[in-house]
């Protein structure tokens, strides 16, 4: 199995960074990716044929890690911070939304008269580290509040909680 680092240090390295952000859905460096490396790109026919479908997909990877970076109670998204991260107009958003609904990728409703978006699941897909990091670091808050509560119950009510 070929392994993605394998195009480090070779004359096709740029691959792997856009990769990269491609997957992790940071438009802003695709984009500048893109720019640097315009014409290692444009010498790519099938990437070339494709550019429009590319910016879709990553529209969407950038939508999934805007939904992904909020905890599971702060899923009303705003759709101006979507345009916002997405370079997208606020019509836009709502048709990349309608895609992400129609193809299953995410659950949720849309509120055009708030100018938001409920999400209420999001497809499971790969997690790169610092996305491991990040759901590590909510559980650990989560544990905390958990703890909290306890205590709380604990000292409100000895006589109902055993230990």
């Amino acid at each position: 199995m070929v392994h993605i680092k394998s195009l480090l240090g070779t004359k096709v390295e740029w691959l792997y960074y856009i990769l990269q952000a491609f997957n992790s859905g940071d438009l802003v460096r695709y984009q500048e990716l893109c720019r640097v490396h315009n014409a290692a790109l444009s010498a790519q026919p099938a990437l070339v044929e494709n550019e429009k479908k590319l910016l879709e997909k990553i529209n969407i990877l950038c939508l999934m890690e805007i939904i992904f970076s909020r905890s599971a109670d702060d899923r009303t998204i705003p759709l101006s911070i979507i345009a916002e991260c997405t370079k997208l107009s606020i019509e836009d958003v709502e048709h990349l939304l309608m895609k992400s609904l129609s193809v299953h990728l995410i659950e949720g409703i849309i509120d055009q008269v708030e100018g938001t978006v409920h999400v209420s699941w999001v497809q499971p897909r790969v997690l790169g580290i610092p996305q491991i990091k990040s759901l590590r670091d909510r559980l650990d808050n989560w544990l905390g509040k958990v703890h909290t509560a306890l205590l709380s119950i604990e000292a409100e009510t000895p006589d109902l909680v055993a230990s």
